[in-house]
């Protein structure tokens, strides 16, 4: 058997219903969640997030699920990919050692493949300075104007960063503009044929008009569930220009109370911003060779939880009573 440790993950695109299969699949393998989601390490973003309460983190049988890396820094505390790997690894490393299995789950591909690739961090440099001017070019040319720079200054980066994602644009400008060399070094993630784990990888996918549809119910779901009410006392504490409130759905519904936009446009360019995020996490996700993908159908949950249960365990190798 190999020494690696062993790690398994269910990872796809938001709306799958990763949650429900994951924690059906924890209790028949018990393992402890460790959650792969850029936006559930914030306190107090919930709703916006589709967080388990922890009355929810439970199996079939009402059986406590672990649950970890959720509610962990306040919206206005810096937080990196880099922070979230140290925290996951250390995670992996105490589940295994109290004889539980590490199960991945979440849609944010960035933070996962951090997790399970060789991602190597360098200091990055950083220039409030140039930060701001980068900011007021924006505002002024839009950001087209920083993605033509940054495919000139760092392709690989440009490849990697969507258009609309002003925060990470300037990032990445900011890092070049400081050091000298493009962030797509500086965070050195190097390639190597071989994950640093034992790995069970599941990928969940479904037919794109139902995964739409989904997607439709959901964001609904959640202004029934407060998710207004939920941004507006964020936005009572919080500065709306950071990071963590510029989140799907936060962004929305905070424009929406700023009256930037009405309550239905706000809903509309939520749906519309979340079925972008889909097809984004599908495309990130296809590019990984080492993902076996499930196709998801509301009536089989439990036959396809056992299912993937019995890959993760055939494949990493463990026994389960």
């Amino acid at each position: 058997m190999s020494a690696k440790e062993p790690l398994a993950a269910i990872v796809g695109p938001t709306a799958t219903g990763k949650s429900a299969i994951a924690l059906q699949v924890a209790a028949h393998l018990g393992a402890e969640i460790i959650s792969v989601d850029s936006a559930q390490v914030y306190r107090g973003m919930d709703i916006g997030t589709a967080k388990l309460t922890p009355a929810e983190r439970v199996g079939p049988e009402g059986q406590l699920i672990p649950h970890h890396l959720i509610d962990i820094v306040d919206p206005d505390e810096p937080f990196s990919v880099a922070d979230y790997q140290a925290l996951a690894r250390r995670a992996i490393k105490e589940i295994n050692a109290r004889g539980c299995l590490p199960l991945l789950v979440g849609g944010t591909g960035l933070y996962y493949q951090a997790v399970v690739d060789p991602y190597r961090f360098t200091p990055e440099g950083g220039d409030p300075r140039v930060r701001q001017e980068l900011e007021e070019l924006a505002a002024r040319f839009g950001n087209e104007y920083l993605y033509e720079r940054l495919q000139r200054a760092d392709p690989e980066a440009a490849r990697m960063i969507h258009l609309h994602d002003r925060r990470r644009l300037v990032r990445a400008l900011e890092v070049y503009q400081t050091t000298g060399q493009p962030i797509s070094a500086a965070l050195a993630w190097r390639r190597r044929k071989e994950t640093p784990y034992r790995l069970a990888a599941v990928a969940l996918t479904m037919p794109r008009p139902l995964l739409y549809e989904r997607i439709e119910a959901r964001v609904d779901a959640m202004l029934a569930q407060g998710l207004v009410e939920e941004v507006a006392r964020l936005l009572d504490r919080y500065d709306y220009r950071l990071p963590a409130l510029q989140a799907l759905g936060y962004k929305e519904i905070g424009a929406y109370l700023r009256h930037e936009l009405s309550l239905a446009e706000a809903v509309a360019l939520l749906k519309r911003n979340t079925r972008r995020l889909a097809k984004r996490q599908l495309t990130w996700f296809r590019r990984d060779e080492r993902l076996h993908w499930w196709e998801v159908e509301e009536a089989r949950i439990k036959e396809i939880s056992l299912a993937i249960a019995g890959f993760i365990s055939r494949t990493i190798d463990i026994n389960v009573e």
